[in-house]
Order: structure tokens, then C-alpha cells, then sequence
């Protein structure tokens, strides 16, 4: 997809961080929009932005781990805009806890939204996407699913799934010579709300991490808008994002099962 000008977007998770950046961003291109987050009020400002980029924008409230709400959601679209050329499953959450301690409610939120996210968006836009002649899908996994990570188990297995859902995806549009361009997004730490928004810890453990993450986030939302809208543009299967994304994406290349020590010793020292 060489030109974003006329071409209508759905972006999941644009109520912040770096769904609001693409939204942004693609406004400024001449896309026009279909943006979507659980938390109203967010996406509402996200919506209130782009329009004042001058972009046709519309907002919707949906919780993408609510399988027939996202498959209506994509008639609706496909009805409001008459067509869809690229959608962005950006949607996700994190939490912070060991396998051991970890609740099962917890859990299966955070596996609704990061992996069943995908799979919905995917699954309900995919046919749309087909019929552009022209789409592209763009699903955002995370470095956490080149390596696993203490106290990021969930969130690993989420993340691992969508790397692997999203590539083998990919394998199919191009054995079936579908009209479908699929990318797979690996971002490294971007300042973004997430942490702060995080399940599992509390207090001046909650405080901490966020802190802790907020150190080491060296990317802009917007930053990484640039990075994954260049991507699209190149057609390019795996984007990363930030120098620290390629530093984790070599580590079990270069280490195998070792960086696994490598990591844990690292984790016993910071970790709350």
C-alpha cells in the first residue's frame, strides 16, 4: 500500500499510545478512519483529533475480546465507509505475575484481548479486506513474543500466538494469491500507558514497574506509528520497532535456550 490518501483505516486500541498515533498519523495522510478502544471517552478525543486533521473520521466503543461485537462491528464499518483497506489489531493489555500466582480471571482477560483481539479483528475484517482488491492487515505482537520474560507469562503466550497466527496467515494469503499484504508488529518498549494500566501488582510494587518501564520505553507512540505505516508501504512481514526490539530479537538467535539464564538473572535483580 504506497498511498494512505482516500484509503479507509481501522484501527483497534486508538484511544492512546500508539493506536492514537496511527490515527494521527493517517490523518495527516488523507485516510480516512475507523477508530475503536473500550474507553469511550478516549477514542472520542482520538476521533475529535483527526477530525480536526481534517480527516473523515468515526469512532466506535468495542471490546475486541467480545467476538460478535467485532463481527458486527466489521459489517458496520464496511457499511459506514463502503470499504476497508487496512486494519490494525493494536488492542492489548498487560499483566504482571508468576505462573504460580497468577489468577485465572486475569488471565483469561488478558488472553481475550491480546490474542482473541487479533483472531476476532482478523477473522471479521478479513473478508472485507479481500474484497478491497487492495488491504493490508497489520497485527501487533510484541518483542515479548521473540523471548519469554519472568513474571510475563500471559502476556508472552498472548504475544507468541499472535506472531504465529499472524505469519502463518500471511502463508496462506500468498499460497492463495490473495489481494492481502500481512504484517507482524514487534514493538520494544514505547511510552505508552500500558504498564500503568497494567493487572497484578499493587501499590508501591505497581508504582515501581511503571517507573522501571517508563526508564527503559525510549520510543514515541508516534515514533512507532512512522515505523509501522513505513512498513506497510514496503509490504514488509515483521516490523520492529525501537533499537532495543532488534537487541531482543537476536538474543535467542545468537544464545538459543541460553539467553533464558541470561534473562532470569537480569529479572532476580529487578523485579518487585
Amino acid at each position: 500500500m504506497k498511498d494512505f490518501g482516500g484509503k479507509v483505516a481501522v484501527i483497534t486500541g486508538a484511544g492512546s499510545g500508539i493506536g492514537r498515533a496511527l490515527a494521527l498519523d493517517l490523518a495527516g495522510r488523507g485516510a480516512r478512519l475507523a477508530v475503536s478502544d473500550v474507553d469511550s471517552a478516549r477514542v472520542a478525543d482520538t476521533a475529535a483529533l483527526c477530525e480536526k486533521a481534517g480527516a473523515e473520521t468515526r469512532s466506535y466503543v468495542l471490546d475486541v475480546a467480545d467476538r460478535t461485537a467485532v463481527l458486527a462491528h466489521a459489517e458496520q464499518v464496511a457499511g459506514d465507509f463502503g470499504q476497508v483497506n487496512l486494519v490494525v489489531n493494536n488492542a492489548g493489555v498487560a499483566l504482571t505475575a508468576t505462573v504460580e500466582e497468577m489468577d485465572w480471571a486475569e488471565f483469561d482477560w488478558l488472553m481475550g484481548i491480546n490474542l482473541g483481539g487479533v483472531v476476532h479483528g482478523t477473522k471479521a475484517f478479513l473478508p472485507h479486506l479481500i474484497a478491497s482488491g487492495d488491504g493490508h492487515l497489520v497485527n501487533v505482537s510484541s518483542v515479548f513474543g521473540f523471548i519469554g520474560v519472568p513474571t510475563q507469562s500471559a502476556y508472552n503466550a498472548a504475544k507468541f500466538a499472535v506472531r504465529g497466527f499472524t505469519e502463518a496467515l500471511r502463508q496462506e494469503m500468498l499460497m492463495e494469491c490473495r489481494p492481502v499484504r500481512v504484517s507482524c508488529v514487534h514493538p520494544g518498549g514505547i511510552r505508552t500507558n500500558i504498564a500503568r494500566d497494567a493487572r497484578g501488582l499493587e501499590g508501591a510494587d505497581a508504582d515501581r514497574a511503571a517507573r522501571l518501564f517508563e526508564r527503559i520505553a525510549r520510543t514515541s507512540p508516534e515514533a512507532a506509528a512512522r515505523t509501522i505505516l513505513r512498513g506497510v508501504e514496503r509490504e514488509r512481514p515483521r516490523i520492529l520497532i525501537g533499537p532495543d526490539a532488534y537487541v531482543i530479537d537476536a538474543l535467542p538467535r545468537l544464545f538459543g535456550a541460553g539467553y533464558q539464564r541470561m534473562v532470569a538473572l537480569a529479572g532476580k535483580r529487578i523485579l518487585p
